[in-house]
């Protein structure tokens, strides 16, 4: 998948997960993004997959909520 289609599905992952409503989900992997938290991701496109997005949504939750 795209960078901005896996930050997408993370986003929608944690909606799912942790019962967000979808700007707080939004802000989170922003405030992640601007954190550097993904420059990996979009360095390195083989990351954006789904088994990493569910590992990432957790993450970000956690240490962005």
């Amino acid at each position: 998948m795209t960078y901005e289609e896996f930050l997408d599905e993370v986003t929608t992952l944690i909606t799912e997960k942790y019962d967000m409503a979808d700007e707080a989900a939004i802000q989170m992997v922003m405030r992640a993004q601007a954190d550097d938290y993904f420059s990996g991701h979009d360095d390195d496109l083989s990351m954006c997959t789904l088994d990493r997005a569910h590992q990432d949504a957790r993450i970000v939750f956690e240490k962005y909520q």
